[in-house]
């Protein structure tokens, strides 16, 4: 997709993060089937909430667990065996998901399992799906963690960056936020909103979510797995790291709904975009280069009180 600004006036833009309930055996097409209906629930909910789009976990039609999807004896950690997925349903369910955004108007990003050609390993993939029900882009997981890479799934290879009403997007998955340098080039591509979806039960990497819209100064959508919710909801903060919604703290599905404005008045968010990112970025390019001193035995020498 183009990297390029569009020229169209900026406006407010209303986003859904949503926490859905992954299931982790895809052997069994009901619980494909169960999960896409669920999405599609949520999708409807945000619509009516006034959102241009919803964003969805890692995963969210499926997320393979390991040991379910290995080759090896009951319990083991082997190379996985795609051929165990039905992969007509999950291209249907993946395709009705799509069908309602278009017939809502409505923006959708959800995570799933994108097969290659055999005997390649899968991707493990977010699709962004636009208004009018369109699959528009798809963003393939870079940063797999040892296990995915061991037994599971094909690396991706470049970030995806999307525009929604003139509001810019990147996308991330799970172990991603481990790797600040990801985060760092979305900030390079002007991006004004992540999304970062997981599968994991942790509190700590949620934890990331407020740090990285401090140091990078955009909107950070958190989609989390309605089943570890009580660990870490769903949640929209702001550039500055101010959170502005979190979906229930039970262990059910719900949404985090706010608002995306560029041009707020709102303090902290209006220092972080008009003053904070912007110095950030000449602090970066050689701001201090002339002012460093390369010959003062003071500064040079520095075993001496």
């Amino acid at each position: 997709m183009s990297s390029t600004r569009k020229d169209a006036m900026r406006r407010t833009l209303r986003l859904a993060v949503a926490q859905s309930t992954v299931p982790e055996d895809p052997t069994d097409p009901g619980n494909l089937k169960t999960s896409a209906e669920q999405i599609r629930n949520l999708m409807r909910q945000a619509s009516s909430a006034g959102a241009r789009l919803v964003q969805f976990p890692e995963g969210a039609i499926t997320y393979p667990g390991k040991h379910v999807m290995s080759s090896g004896p009951s319990g083991t950690l082997a190379e996985a065996d795609w051929t165990r997925i039905d992969w007509n349903v999950m291209r249907a369910q993946a395709q009705s998901i799509a069908d309602l955004a278009g017939e809502l108007g409505l923006w959708v990003v959800f995570g799933s399992v994108h097969p290659l050609t055999p005997p390649h390993r899968p991707h493990n993939s977010v699709y962004v799906v636009s208004d009018e029900g369109a699959l528009v882009g798809r963003y393939d997981k870079r940063y797999l963690s040892h296990t995915e890479l061991s037994y599971l799934y094909t690396p991706g290879t470049d970030p995806l960056v999307f525009e929604v009403d003139g509001i810019r997007f990147g996308t991330a998955l799970c172990i991603e936020a481990n790797f600040p340098e990801l985060f760092h080039q979305y900030e390079q591509l002007d991006v004004d909103c992540m999304l970062i979806s997981v599968m994991v039960d942790d509190a700590a990497r949620a934890a990331l979510a407020p740090a990285y819209a401090t140091l990078y100064n955009y909107w950070v959508g958190y989609s989390v797995p309605a089943q570890f919710a009580n660990t870490a909801p769903a949640t929209i903060t702001a550039p500055g790291g101010r959170q502005l919604a979190h979906c229930p703290t039970e262990n059910r599905p719900g949404l985090a709904i706010a608002d995306i404005d560029p041009d707020t008045q709102d303090p902290d968010i209006y220092i972080a975009l008009r003053h904070a990112r912007p110095w950030r970025r000449t602090a970066q390019a050689g701001l201090y280069d002339n002012h460093t001193v390369a010959d003062d035995l003071r500064s040079k020498v520095r075993t001496r009180f």
